[in-house]
């Protein structure tokens, strides 16, 4: 069974930095591309950032180009979010995911594991 558990998220003020961690387990977790989401409340799921397998190729949502970086550890079955100058609308539940490939990634339902998701919230 695959398993994705968020961790890092909390509560920062606007400028500030949080770096996000997704471990994951069940999988061979080398041979996937891993994503970032995030959805804030009466949002839709929106694409933050996705590294494939080997850490070489990343993406990233527009809002986020520049302050925020995407990588893994692929010894360590853990993915990272670096989230620097944060904003109060980078507020939301933020989720990573798995999936095989590296296209369409900003589509969530091309992904087929989700982690429960960390809350960060960013104070004006």
């Amino acid at each position: 069974q695959v398993q994705l558990v968020e961790s890092g998220g909390g509560l920062v003020q606007a400028g500030g930095s949080l770096r996000l961690s997704c471990a994951a387990s069940g999988r061979t977790f080398s041979r996937y591309t891993m994503g970032w989401f995030r959805q804030a409340p009466g949002k839709e799921r929106e694409f933050v950032a996705a590294v494939d397998w080997s850490g070489l190729n990343t993406d990233y949502g527009d809002s986020m180009k520049g302050r925020f970086t995407i990588s893994r550890d692929n010894a360590k079955n853990t993915v990272y979010l670096q989230m620097n100058s944060l904003k109060p609308e980078d507020a939301a539940v933020y989720y990573c995911a798995s999936r095989f490939g590296f296209s369409q990634l900003q589509y969530p339902p091309g992904y087929d594991y989700w982690g429960q998701g960390t809350q960060v919230t960013v104070s004006s």
